[in-house]
């Protein structure tokens, strides 16, 4: 049987900051640990023992899948964080540079961090239901150059309405909006501030997005405009929460991240990770 390893490190090549040079620096300040490059198909339990430290050193797609699977396990987990934008990173206060990561990775301390779950499923940064997932799915269509993704994704865009909605569990009440969110993070997609939360925190926050007209809230997405709760018409208030449970009419898409899940309606939950995430002290 092939020993299993104390410490494991995932590069991804494909990351948009990655270059030779950085991965030469990365192999080198964890040249003690088992060292692969990011597959999809991957076993991570079958590499590493129970209790080893994981590190992952990539874009936002790799870290997203690194902690998706690690979710319900102990394994203390460093990231590196090499993509476009890093909300998640950066919501936890990471350093972006690879040296500084490096430190907070060697010197830092374990934590535990919240994630989402949005009928079961695990999201990072954010939950919608309506206009407002659908938009950000186009925007990493777009950004992927999955022409053929992006244009399904418009066609939601321009078939969405209003929708009448009920909540149940944290928070009770009921309304007519075009995008209810739940984030997990301070800023997602292209970087948009979206909340004051962080996964740091034992709660999501959620807000209702009324929107004036569809084109009012796609131009603010589409033009990174800053979707602030003091400042945003529209926006409404917004609320912190462990558990909702979402029910509209019609049934409405939802999203998990930048993936639809289907349609309401939805439970989303904020649920303490057994990971831990090596943070600064």
């Amino acid at each position: 049987m092939t020993k299993q390893a104390a410490s494991l490190l995932i590069l991804s090549s494909q990351a948009g900051s990655m270059t030779p040079e950085i991965e030469t620096k990365l192999r080198k300040a964890f040249d003690g640990s088992l060292i692969v490059e990011f597959d999809p198909k991957m076993d991570l339990e079958k590499l590493v023992s129970p209790t080893a430290t994981i590190i992952v050193a990539g874009g936002d797609g790799t870290i997203g899948w690194v902690v998706r699977k690690l979710a319900d396990t102990k394994h203390p987990l460093g990231i590196l964080s090499m993509g476009t934008f890093n909300n998640f990173a950066k919501s936890l206060h990471l350093p972006t540079t690879v040296d500084a990561a490096i430190r907070v990775i060697k010197t830092g301390k374990p934590r535990p961090i919240t994630l989402g779950r949005l009928n079961g499923k695990i999201f990072l940064e954010a939950a919608a239901v309506g206009l407002f997932g659908e938009t950000i799915a186009a925007g990493e269509s777009a950004k992927d150059r999955a022409f053929g993704a992006f244009a399904e994704d418009l066609k939601h865009v321009a078939e969405a309405r209003p929708f009448t909605y009920e909540l149940a569990g944290d928070i009770r009440g009921s309304g007519t909006a075009m995008s209810l969110v739940f984030t997990n993070t301070t800023s997602i997609g292209s970087q948009m501030p979206v909340s004051d939360t962080t996964p740091e925190d034992p709660y999501l926050e959620f807000s209702v997005h009324a929107g004036a007209t569809r084109r009012d809230i796609v131009k603010r997405v589409v033009a990174r405009v800053v979707l602030s709760k003091h400042r945003e018409k529209g926006l409404g208030q917004v609320f912190k929460f462990r558990k909702l449970v979402v029910t509209t009419k019609p049934k409405v898409r939802i999203y998990a991240d930048n993936a639809q899940l289907g349609r309401t309606p939805a439970t989303i939950t904020a649920e303490v990770s057994a990971l831990h995430v090596i943070l600064t002290r």
